[in-house]
């Protein structure tokens, strides 16, 4: 028998293409939009970015950095107030770093940027024991460098890339391996005081940052160029705050929410809190607690209300059986 088939109900490739390409549009717009929002809440929250300001904008080559430089560029095309921008580099001569793909890059976009080159790789190699971990000298250097360049190109803003989870492994890492409460604030003011470093995408999901720079096809740069051995201590908190988020959704966010909302007077530092003078005041009327009235007092003394129940030594004690 033959079946006769509706030809606009046939599979029509190009139309199932069309409808993938808009999907995806969609699906890439409404990500857009959740990340714009929460950098210009983190940034409004924080009071980042002001009138005027001239932010150095570091770039790594990670995703973080290029979604962060993306979507400043993005608020400050429609922002009411005027800042610059400037895309900074530190090119540390690392074995294998692709020193062709930032000023690439970046020179599509025409904005202002500008890539230092300083050898800190044969410095810390030179420093640090064979088998010991490099990462803090690194950062050192690459801090103390990256702060020096802001001042000399007027920048009085730094920003990092920094995210909500990278800020939620650092306080557990502190707690874990430091034995202190502490973490990456959205906003900081240098030790030395010459420098404002912000992070915008303070309120940013890794995972929706990670998506962002797939869609937008970033050029990013592997960050274990340097051949050092992995930070194995803040992989163990991510893959622990990775199965908590699996276990209880929502969790991460609740923990950030927390580093928000923190009362020193439940805590137990003594520099925060003055625990050593706390003194009571029942000048005035006392509330009355909730159901009081239907309280009983047993016991010995002038405020019991009954005789105390106690145990007749003639019975049998069924707990001791």
């Amino acid at each position: 028998m033959v079946q006769f088939v509706d030809a606009s109900l046939a599979s029509n490739p190009q139309l199932d293409n069309e409808l993938d390409e808009k999907q995806l549009k969609t699906d890439f717009n409404k990500l857009q939009k959740r990340i714009r929002r929460d950098t210009g809440r983190a940034i409004s929250d924080f009071k980042m970015i002001e009138e005027g300001d001239r932010i150095m904008v570091c770039l790594s080559g990670g995703k973080d950095s290029f979604t962060m430089l993306d979507i400043l560029i993005s608020l400050q095309k429609s922002a009411p107030i005027s800042f610059e921008l400037v895309a900074v580099n530190l090119d540390q001569k690392q074995p294998g770093f692709p020193e062709h793909i930032l000023p690439s890059y970046l020179d599509k976009l025409g904005i202002e940027y500008y890539i230092i080159n300083r050898d800190t790789y044969t410095v810390v190699k030179q420093k640090v024991p064979e088998g010991r971990t490099t990462c803090g000298l690194c950062s050192r250097l690459r801090r103390g460098t990256l702060y020096a360049f802001a001042e000399d190109i007027g920048a009085n803003k730094v920003a990092l890339g920094h995210h909500r989870d990278d800020i939620v492994q650092t306080m557990f890492l502190n707690m874990f391996y430091g034995a202190r409460l502490a973490s990456m604030p959205p906003k900081l003011l240098s030790d030395d005081k010459r420098n404002v470093i912000i992070r915008p995408l303070a309120y940013c999901k890794e995972s929706e940052i990670e998506a962002f720079s797939k869609f937008k096809n970033y050029p990013v740069i592997p960050c274990n160029l340097c051949g050092t051995q992995e930070n194995l201590q803040r992989q163990n908190i991510k893959h622990m705050l990775n199965q908590w988020e699996i276990d209880n959704p929502g969790r991460v966010q609740n923990i950030f929410n927390s580093m928000q909302n923190i009362a020193p007077s439940q805590m137990a530092d003594g520099k925060l809190f003055d625990f050593e003078n706390l003194n009571i005041d029942r000048s005035a009327a006392r509330e009355e607690y909730e159901y009081a009235n239907e309280q009983l007092i047993e016991g010995v003394g002038s405020f019991a209300q009954k005789e105390p129940r106690l145990k007749d030594e003639n019975s049998i004690d069924v707990f001791n059986l």
